[in-house]
């Protein structure tokens, strides 16, 4: 059994949360779905999916295996794409979402760059910071930063994105600089309001009593909040406290010396930043084009510390 077909129907019966949802998507009879996902346990081992007659659910390695799948799938296609569509150009109306912040950073500036690589595109930037429904409100893809849900779309990881506490070397002169986490109980921290997100607080790998590192997560506390990320950046920059900021948002400032990282040595592992768009067989090649695209302008490091 062709090992390609056993990856793409794991995949769809994965996102989609049934055999019978992905034969009908497939044009096959379940069955015939059933059978190759048995057949890519065996070959492979280990169970990827917990069955019953009510409901689907992903085993860790089957969770861990679909990420891989979906990433190389998404290559393969690429890959076909660029031999395959020849002198074709690409063309059609593109419609792409991403949150505010970042988006107005690091999205919209490359808009217009990749417009003038493919002319026959245009191209629709959605900035919001709710939740968009990509497939439901018929976006080609969305951007995304940080742990994603599950969900029934695919995702790319495009790059890293760290949390780092900083200051200005201003306020760390006038109220000195934190060595451990426990210490922000001290200073001015520049905080999301209770009714923002980030409702865990701040997280930092610290060692336990063990002598292992554990994420554990703060709520520090300080004279200032906003439920806008945007402002406590601004406030930071001000010299008003120590925030705890996205690598992307604060890279270049770090950069220029403007501000100054702290408590590296407690960061908590980084999480992504991702694009993220339904799932389909064959992906049309403005769509395949705008995340080569973004995967190379993410890839190079001079890109986040450019401002």
């Amino acid at each position: 059994m062709d090992r390609l077909t056993q990856l793409e129907s794991f995949v769809s019966v994965a996102t989609r949360g049934s055999l019978t949802a992905a034969a009908k998507a497939e044009g096959v009879a379940p069955a015939i779905i059933g059978r190759r996902i048995d057949a890519l346990e065996e070959r492979l081992g280990v169970k990827l999916l917990l069955r019953t007659t009510r409901r689907l659910t992903l085993t860790h390695e089957g969770s861990a295996y679909l990420e891989d799948c979906q990433r190389l799938l998404a290559e393969f296609a690429n890959a076909e794409a660029s031999v395959s569509a020849g002198g074709v150009k690409a063309s059609g109306h593109l419609r792409v979402t991403a949150p505010a912040g970042f988006g107005r950073r690091h999205v919209a500036p490359l808009v217009p760059r990749f417009h003038v690589l493919h002319p026959e595109v245009t191209i629709s930037l959605n900035l919001s910071d709710r939740v968009v429904d990509v497939a439901g409100e018929s976006f080609d893809c969305a951007v995304r930063v940080g742990d994603l849900p599950d969900s029934s779309l695919v995702s790319l990881r495009l790059a890293d994105n760290r949390r780092r506490c900083v200051a200005t070397p201003e306020f760390l002169r006038r109220h000195g600089t934190p060595r451990h986490p426990s210490e922000l109980a001290r200073f001015a921290c520049l905080t999301l309001s209770s009714d923002a997100s980030q409702t865990r607080g701040w997280a930092f790998r610290v060692g336990s009593a063990q002598g292992e590192a554990e994420i554990v997560h703060m709520k520090p506390t300080g004279p200032l909040d906003c439920s806008d990320g945007q402002v406590l950046h601004d406030w930071c920059l001000a010299g008003h406290g120590i925030a705890w900021r996205s690598s992307w948002e604060i890279e270049a400032e770090v950069e220029a010396g403007l501000l100054v990282p702290l408590l590296d040595d407690y960061a908590a592992p980084p999480n992504g930043i991702y694009a993220v768009f339904p799932q389909r067989k064959h992906l049309a090649l403005r769509v395949r084009l705008w995340l080569d695209f973004l995967k190379a302008e993410y890839g190079r490091p001079e890109f986040w510390s450019a401002g």
